[in-house]
């Protein structure tokens, strides 16, 4: 099993040691982030410790949609773009004509820009708890610095330090929660509409 940062390197993204403790983000980090905002800044720091830090250059992925990977993400610094890819509506994929250099036309690739978030953000937090591929893409739109933990850091934070720990996990599953809410609450608007 390769570690967190054989991941992260894998993904394209540098390791640049461990986080800084999370209390020197500001108050405004655990004010505003959903998944701090229950924290003492003495518990947060204690979430620093335990991530480490990537940075990311304008442009770049974070996280890839379809790829797999046990770990999550909380921007600390920056602004990043989720997107997803949307099916070619029907009728509209691949013709099989060749366009001369043997290549198969294929229809363009529809992409949806789900939500843009900021500091304080969590991403990435579903696959690393079901281990099902990525859902979207999430690029960063400026400089971003973002501290990361896996399954297995998480672990360690559960055994060495248990109340932040099962604090962590709550606050997740209280995010993940709230997304399936949201979800729902759109997708009965959208068939209301009908």
């Amino acid at each position: 099993m390769k570690t967190l940062e054989e991941q992260l390197d894998a993904a394209g993204l540098q390791v640049f040691g461990c986080c800084e403790p999370l209390s020197t983000y500001g108050p405004e980090m655990l004010q505003n982030s959903p998944l701090l905002q229950d924290f003492t800044p003495a518990e947060a720091d204690i979430l620093g410790a335990s991530m480490l830090l990537v940075k990311a250059e304008p442009g770049q992925a974070l996280i890839r949609e379809g790829e797999s990977g046990d770990w999550m993400m909380l921007i600390l610094k920056g602004t990043v773009d989720i997107t997803k890819r949307l099916d070619p509506p029907a009728g509209v994929a691949a013709t099989g004509e060749g366009n001369g250099d043997g290549d198969a036309v294929r229809a363009e690739e529809t992409v949806s820009r789900v939500a843009v978030v900021r500091s304080g953000a969590a991403l990435g937090d579903m696959s690393m708890l079901d281990s099902e591929p990525r859902y979207a893409t999430c690029t960063a739109i400026e400089a971003v610095e973002a501290g990361v933990w896996g399954r297995h850091e998480i672990a360690l934070l559960i055994r060495d330090h248990p109340g932040v720990g099962a604090k962590l996990l709550v606050k997740i599953t209280q995010m993940m929660a709230q997304r399936l809410r949201n979800t729902s609450n759109q997708l009965v608007k959208l068939l209301r509409a009908r």
